[in-house]
């Protein structure tokens, strides 16, 4: 799962981070980060973790053993 997130969160960070970046020029780290946070949260909340979990729920989950 952790692979998986990792995979999924690190582009969603590069390009708000990209997009940030580009339309605050002289700020500073902490600044940009107040308003780079809400949205990759947002981001990772409602819509990562939700496509994660749908496709790769019984994965995460485990096989569910059968009484013989």
């Amino acid at each position: 799962m952790a692979f998986l997130m990792t995979f999924a969160v690190y582009p969603v960070v590069v390009v708000y981070a990209t997009i940030v970046a580009a339309l605050t020029p002289g700020w500073e780290f902490w600044q940009r980060s107040m308003i780079l946070v809400p949205f990759m949260a947002t981001t990772i909340v409602f819509f990562i973790v939700p496509f994660i979990t749908t496709r790769f729920g019984a994965f995460i989950a485990g096989k569910k053993r059968v009484a013989a």
